[in-house]
């Protein structure tokens, strides 16, 4: 059994803790963004229901991505303090618990509190990407970051493709629609609680085993030195990990108001179909599936080349050409420009959230956990703030402008980022280690 740090990805492999780490963590985000986004393609038939109102819709939107927030912050320091393997087999166990509540939901409020608490498990994302980071070597770590990280986020798109199939599939079989959404909803919190399983049998916390096997055998650790609220704190002091809260809010964060506007958007500006907007909408969703992977690689080979500023600059230009890609796609006049404007800067958005994250093991590895989930928050974060702008500015092609120009300045913050010469020494030596072990 390998000790180190992987220094390569073996993608058809489990052999090895840190592959089926790899493997495993993805596919619990998928699963997690899967759970998050169930309730979102029935909500027509929710709605009806319910006789909500936009408001009201409007208020579960908000409350299913703004809890996030929250727990993004905390599920770092835990996996410091707990280790990645307890953490997340935690979030898919408590997790399941409002997937399946919501099914039985009876009235408004009952859903509205269900889909609050459902939006815990977007903090998946922050596990993900703490375990891939402590099994894979620098070298490797901002693909290994961004490929895990891009293809559970294809969970959200399965999702919106599967949901209204599993309803129909339940009609088929004579049940009514007010019960047959409750069932259809129950798959994603059955399927939480089977990875929680795998897991757990499966998974261990690092390369040398389980943190508090290794804390009581005197082991010493890199990522996890520093748990809980100390592994907040120093998180909290370093300025970088607020330079890349902004920018995580400036790609992620865009990337979740763009899903949820796109179709609408081409809808009403450009008379499109539902289902012509649809798959419009859903091609810059699909980008994730190959982007953000491409971001986080094309980082490790620069740093490899030139060294880990370079990780830094590669940020800045894809912030820059996210911004004018969002400016161009606010402008454009017909719907086959805005369609390749929208593929352009949805390129570099998801390239940039690679990019941000390959970035984030090297700001301060005994407090991995804190960084990472400030930084994962950060993004939650400019969605939410994307949000109130629409609703304050009132017109969503200026909106879509405005955070054009937002994100391009944010890229300031970007190549603010900088590491010292001892900083850049360390990583080597790291490779040096993992490789000879």
């Amino acid at each position: 059994m390998s000790t180190a740090k992987a220094t390569r990805i073996d993608l058809f492999s489990l052999r090895t803790p840190q592959m089926r780490a790899f493997h495993l963590t993805w596919m619990a985000f998928f699963v997690c963004f899967f759970a998050w986004f169930a309730c979102a393609p029935l909500m027509p038939v929710i709605k009806g229901e319910f006789g909500l109102t936009p408001g009201q819709i409007a208020n579960i939107n908000i409350a299913a991505v703004a809890v996030t927030i929250l727990v993004r912050l905390i599920v770092g320091p835990l996996c410091d303090r707990y280790g990645p393997r307890r953490t997340y087999t935690a979030l898919l166990l408590l997790g399941a618990v409002p997937v399946l509540g919501v099914a039985s939901a009876q009235s408004y409020e009952a859903f509205l509190f269900f889909r609050l608490l459902i939006g815990a498990v977007g903090a998946s994302f922050v596990i993900t990407q703490y375990h891939t980071s402590v099994m894979f070597a620098p070298n490797v770590i901002g693909t290994a970051n961004a490929a895990a990280a891009g293809w559970g986020n294809a969970g959200g798109g399965f999702a919106q493709g599967v949901m209204p199939l599993l309803l129909g599939a339940v009609l088929m079989l004579g049940v009514g629609e007010a019960m047959g959404w409750r069932i259809a909803l129950l798959v994603p919190g059955l399927l939480m609680l089977a990875m929680a399983g795998l897991y757990w049998r499966f998974t261990q916390d690092c390369p040398q085993g389980n943190y508090a096997e290794l804390r009581a055998r005197g082991v010493p650790l890199e990522a996890g030195k520093k748990g809980g609220i100390a592994s907040f704190r120093d998180a909290c002091a370093n300025y970088r990990v607020w330079l890349l809260f902004v920018t995580y809010g400036a790609c992620f964060g865009v990337e979740i108001f763009i899903h949820n506007i796109a179709a609408i958007y081409y809808v009403d500006r450009f008379g499109l179909s539902l289902k012509a907007a649809g798959i419009a909408a859903a091609s810059f969703g699909l980008l994730a599936l190959f982007a953000r992977a491409l971001g986080g690689w094309l980082s490790d080979r620069l740093a490899g080349w030139r060294g880990l500023d370079t990780r830094v600059t590669l940020l800045f230009v894809l912030m820059v050409g996210e911004g004018l890609g969002l400016l161009a796609f606010a402008m454009a006049g017909n719907v086959a420009l805005a369609v390749v404007a929208m593929l352009v800067f949805g390129l570099f958005t998801h390239m940039a959230c690679g990019a941000t994250y390959a970035l984030v093991p090297f700001i301060d590895r005994k407090a991995l956990g804190g960084v990472a989930g400030i930084v994962g928050a950060g993004g939650n974060v400019g969605a939410v703030a994307a949000g109130f702008l629409m609703k304050g500015v009132g017109d969503v092609q200026q909106t879509l402008a405005i955070l054009g120009v937002l994100v391009s300045v944010s890229a300031l913050c970007a190549i603010a980022v900088r590491f010292g010469p001892g900083h850049e020494a360390r990583e080597p030596a790291i490779v040096d280690s993992a490789a000879g072990a």
